[in-house]
């Protein structure tokens, strides 16, 4: 990341690359830690990457020392000064809601020699008390005989086109390297309308109808009458 000057196109690449490498090393180092995601905030002195997990004192480790080994090998691998780059860690909110958890564990249970169709709801059970409207999972590979086929798991309700997917649809896929072969996992969630923004997103839905209760209407107290020309 230098600091010469460089066009907004350069930029934009340049700054997503560093982010899915970024998300790709985190991936493989804190998997068994809860990792949900990562967060890049950059300002003119520093930039600021916030680790999204559900186990954060297993990210932080004993005193904060992993978080510095991690913090050591990125400023190593990406050419920042000691000063220039800042590491946090930040729990989940709600892990039933988070794609990239759900498809981590359904990994951890495979891998532990669970059965296919219940990890699967077990998964989808979490999600939905969690608050979801909808969940979705399909496992696919050589499940149990030698011929490979797909599973897919629903609940509740879920879209699949239009721009609300981007804001709804939180997804995650992941692999799981079993003696038979390999296993393909892919979860998708569907968050709620949240109007705080905090659990779902606060964007309705287009083809969302409200409805509106009618005014009771203005019962006087008692008769009375009105002059002839007054509507």
């Amino acid at each position: 990341m230098s600091a010469r000057q460089m066009s907004k196109k350069r930029l934009f690449v340049a700054d997503g690359v560093f982010k899915a490498e970024l998300n790709e090393f985190l991936t493989r180092e804190l998997a068994e830690d809860g990792y949900a995601g990562v967060e890049v905030r950059k300002t003119s002195s520093r930039t600021e990457i916030i680790i999204l997990a559900t186990h954060t004192q297993d990210v932080l480790g004993e005193k904060g020392r992993r978080i510095r080994e991690l913090a050591g090998v990125i400023q190593k691998r990406f050419g920042f000064k000691p000063e220039q780059v800042e590491i946090f860690a930040e729990k989940v909110a709600k892990r039933g809601l988070c794609a990239i958890a759900q498809c981590e564990s359904l990994r951890y249970k495979l891998l532990g020699g669970l059965a296919v169709r219940r990890a699967c709801n077990g998964v989808m059970r979490q999600a939905m008390e969690s608050g979801a409207k909808g969940c979705e999972v399909i496992v696919s590979g050589k499940l149990r005989a030698q011929r490979a086929k797909a599973m897919k798991f629903m609940d509740g309700f879920m879209i699949s086109s239009g721009n609300p997917t981007r804001d709804y649809l939180d997804t995650a896929v992941r692999h799981v390297l079993l003696k038979q072969g390999v296993l393909g996992i892919k979860v998708k969630i569907m968050r709620d309308f949240d109007p705080t923004g905090r659990d779902g997103p606060n964007k309705t839905l287009p083809d969302a109808i409200s409805f509106i209760e009618p005014k009771e209407p203005e019962v006087p107290a008692k008769p009375y009458s009105r002059p002839a020309g007054d509507n």
